[in-house]
Order: C-alpha cells, then structure tokens, then sequence
C-alpha cells in the first residue's frame, strides 16, 4: 500500500542531500537522483519540498513519468480534506443508482460478427485518438475477446514497453528478452494472418481461445503495440517476423515447417523477408540474386544481395527471393536460407528513421541451401510475393494510422496545456483547425481499413488477392499520405520541441524521421497508386465490368 506524506512532511525534505518533490499527487524522492537530472540539480533544488506539477510537464511527456515512477516514487501526497465537525444525527439517505454500464457484445459472435451492444469505454476518451468504439461506438467488427486482448495487450505496452521506448531507439536496438515475451504471450502465434498457430506454440495466447482468434484481433494486436509512437520497435518485434514467417507457414512443406516454426513463434529464433536488392525494389520481378541447382540436385547455390532487409542483422532465417529460371516473375523462387550455412554475412545499415528495426544488408557467396528448403514451387514464388504483399501492406496501414493518432492524442494533450498569447493553443482556432484535418483523415482511412480486414476474413485467400489487392494498395498510399500529413501538423503545433530528440516532442520528433520508412517500402506510393487503379479495372473486366 501505498505510503502517505502531508504537504509539511514533503516541505521538510527540501535540501541536496534530502529532496523530495510533488507531481501529480505522487511524491518522488530525487536525492539521489539530482546529480543524474539532465537539466542539472540546481532545477530540481529551486522545487525541492514543493509541487512540481507544472514545471515537469513543461518539459517532459509521460514516458519519464512512466521510467522513473518504480524507481523515484516514495508514496502519496494527502489530499483529504479536514474533517468538519460533526453534523447532527439524521436518517442515511438512500445511495443513487448506479448508471447502467453499456452492455458488452457476446463472445460467441467472435467469428460471425454479429450485430452485438456497444463495448464498455476505454482508454482515456479522447475523441479519435482511439478507434470510435474504443468509446462506445457501436460496430459489427468487435466482441468481448477484441476488448480483453486489447486491455492485455495495453497494460503490457504502458508498464514494459513505453517508458523504455526512446531508451531502446537511442541504442538502436530493443532487448532480446521483449520479442522473447511476444513469443510467450502467444503474440507472435496470431501475426501471420491466418487461425492461430496453436499446435507450434508452448504458451498460447491468454485473452483469447485460439478457435476465436479472427484478423481483427491481429489488427488489434499490431494497433495497440504501434502505440508506443515508434515504428523502430514496432518493426523490431513484427517486422521481419510478419513478412518472413507467412510464406513459410501457408506454402513450406510440413517437414520444413515443423523443423522451424516452433522455435520462431516461441520466441527463441528470429526470421525475416529478403526481396529488396540494390537494384530492384518494387520491381519484384527483375530481382538477381541467383539461385543454380547443384550437379546432384540436393542444393541451390546462391549468389547475390539483398539491401533495406529488417530485422536481418539479427535474424536465424532468410525467405529469400532468387533467381532459378529465366528473366520476369516467372522465373523467381524463395528458399529458406538459414544464418549457419557458410557463405551468409550481414551488415548493419544505418538509415533515417525506424533505428531499433534493424535494416541490413546481406551478401550470399556460393550458399548451398538443400532443396527442401524451396518455399512454394520452383519458379512460382512470384505468387507467393504477391499474397504476401496484401498482408505485408495491411500492417504498414494500421502502423499508419496509429501513428497517426498518436500524432493527433500528442498534439491535443499539448495544445490543451501549452499558452501562448494569454490562451491555451486549443483556444485558438488555428490549432483546432489543424486537428480537426487530422482527425478527419485517420477515421475516413481506418473505416476503409475495417471493411477491408472485413472482406478479407470473408473471402477466400486467392480471391481477396485478385479482388482486394488494388483497395489494398490505394489505402496504402492513404495511410502513409495521412501519417506524413499528421507528423507535419504535429511538428507544427509543438513548434521548437518536436525538432530535439527526446522530451515532450519526442514521440513526434521520431516518428516524423520514420515517415520515409513507411512511404516507400511495401511498395511506394506512386506504385501503389497505379497498381490500385490497374488491378481494380483488370479484375471489373474480368467479373462483368460494363463500360
């Protein structure tokens, strides 16, 4: 329980060797701390004894609060106020009811997605910095399992993960025993856009029965992880995992699968997506790196490089695009190529944004990979890429659109604590008009999203890959054209504090470098948008389009 101290107990500890401070109602114990404090002792000195409220919020976000709270908090400041003297004796008067709370849906229309009541609010309810049923918005897509993941899922983030966040971006690198935990909550198990991996995890998912587990819950997942205003972790934890894991899961054969699987979705290995090369980026189909069938037929000797590759510095596995038959998509393979064979070396690149994702470059000279380890066919692992891309681009979106929010919650906790010129910033219309640009921007995209994700848990995989790969690519530019939009009107309303790394700008600051990260792979905007307009008018004219 909690220790409480009186305004005099606190006013008492206001010397160098005993200073406490007050924020928010907490009292924290800095002696200690003073000669680490950044802005120097002297500051925390001038409030020693004293409520620091206003002066910590000025130039600090919630992250320090969160960092430092376990490590500084001594207890709580009383607040109750003095007992007055006692009134005469009169009858208790009867308690009021209650409002009643919003009914929450039944978990038996998990995969249905029947009409259900609206789920009970959540979070801190502000208006579209969360998905409108986060606030009790009705909606055909969400259950009881949706809101018990998401709690999971959020209390994780907000004690482990975001206080550290900026910590982990500085040194490029998230600890290895986070994406351990990913694999022991059974997180990694529900990433693959496809039923729950069950029968190759040892700890599955706690919040939701695997039968349950729908592609909602995996947006959800990424939604509520992308939270934290960092695609460097985000992409750390799922990056090269969600792209690298699918193809070996839906076309590796079995032998293969069960050999590599278990130790991936548990957390003890790690496996990315090795397409991109120097010299062909969205141009998938004019790739390289060449792949020869040994003299006896047991091996592929492959030559080449692949460049802007997450997560392979660290990774055990490469799925990994090659050459094996002629020029164009026709004659392109993927091989699971495996870190210990000899021949495989890596290199860390440095890049503008997403620093903890760990981009690489990776050379392969004469690496003898067996021939079980094809994924797919030989010289049909074009379509393989391409289903893969649909879900590669769907987590890129909803990375966007959290960010974006995030963008949109930072900039309106600001603008409501900020003066200038006598009045908040939320006062002056400029501002409001700012949000109200962004606000619009995320919803319209993430009801977009909704249906899509919708679509695609009711269609078959090979017809949401003919029929919703150009909706796809569309949302895709969208989503990365809202997050640009929003991290610029985000800038703009921090002003000076979103230009410096760290502090209460910091979450803007950084994602704002990670913009480029989203915009360009999974295929760039411009691709996307042609892609989008020519598959949909393909697909019309092969189902009856009339013109």
């Amino acid at each position: 329980m909690s220790k409480i101290f009186t305004q005099a107990d606190v006013s008492s500890h206001n010397k160098p060797d005993s200073l406490w401070i007050v924020v928010d109602g907490d009292v924290y114990d800095v002696t200690k701390f003073a000669d680490d404090h950044p802005g120097g002792k002297k500051i925390l000195q001038r409030v020693g004894g004293k409520d620091a409220s206003k002066q910590f919020w000025k130039y600090h976000n919630e992250g320090i609060l969160k960092k430092y709270q376990g490590k500084l908090q001594i207890g709580s400041l009383d607040t109750k106020p003095k007992a007055a003297a006692p009134a005469p004796a009169a009858a208790p008067a009867p308690a009021p009811k209650a409002a009643p709370k919003p009914k929450a849906a039944a978990a038996a229309a998990s995969s249905s997605h029947e009409e259900t009541e609206a789920l009970e609010p959540f979070g801190q309810l502000i208006p579209f910095a969360d998905p409108s049923w986060y606030q009790s918005y009705h909606s055909p897509y969400y259950n009881e399992t949706h809101a018990a993941l998401r709690a999971e899922i959020r209390e994780w983030v907000e004690t482990a993960i975001d206080p550290y966040v900026t910590e982990w971006d500085e040194k490029k690198e998230v600890p290895a025993e986070i994406y351990k935990e990913m694999g022991k909550r059974g997180y990694l198990a529900g990433l693959l856009g496809t039923k729950y991996q069950s029968n190759y995890v040892e700890n599955p998912i706690k919040s939701v029965p695997a039968e349950k587990w729908d592609l909602f819950h995996e947006m959800l997942l990424t939604d509520e992880l992308s939270r934290t205003g960092s695609g460097g972790f985000v992409w750390n934890v799922i990056g090269g995992f969600g792209i690298g894991c699918p193809p070996l899961v839906k076309f590796g054969k079995k032998p293969l699968v069960d050999r590599i699987l278990p130790g991936i979705l548990n957390g003890d290995k790690r496996i990315c997506l090795a397409i991109t090369e120097p010299d062909a980026g969205s141009d998938v189909a004019n790739l390289t790196c060449e792949a020869k069938l040994s003299e006896d037929g047991k091996h592929y000797i492959v030559n080449g490089e692949k460049k802007w590759i997450t997560n392979g510095i660290w990774s055990d596995y490469f799925t990994t695009a090659v050459r094996t038959g002629g020029p164009g998509m026709n004659g392109v393979s993927l091989l699971l190529i495996e870190r210990d064979f000899p021949g495989v070396s890596t290199r860390r690149m440095d890049c503008q944004g997403v620093w903890s994702s760990g981009t690489t470059y990776i050379t392969f000279e004469d690496v003898k990979v067996p021939v079980e380890n094809l994924i797919g066919k030989e010289n049909q692992g074009f379509r393989v890429i391409m289903t893969n891309f649909n879900h590669e681009r769907i987590g890129i979106i909803i990375q966007c659109l959290r960010f974006s929010r995030v963008c949109y919650e930072e900039s309106v906790k600001y603008a409501n604590k900020r003066r200038t010129f006598g009045k908040k910033l939320i006062e002056h219309p400029v501002i409001r008009l700012k949000l109200a640009h962004m606000a619009r921007q995320i919803e319209a995209s993430y009801n977009w999203l909704e249906n899509l994700i919708y679509q695609c848990e009711k269609m078959g995989e090979t017809e949401a890959m003919l029929r919703l790969g150009g909706a796809i690519a569309s949302l895709k530019a969208q989503a990365t054209v809202t997050f640009e939009f929003c991290a610029r009107e985000a800038s703009q309303i921090f002003g000076g504090l979103s230009y410096s790394r760290g502090g209460q700008g910091g979450k803007v600051e950084r994602l704002y470098r990670d913009v480029r990260a989203y915009a360009i792979p999974g295929g760039s905007e411009e691709i996307m948008l042609d892609l989008s307009i020519r598959q949909s008018l393909r697909v019309a004219k092969m189902t009856g389009m009339k013109l």
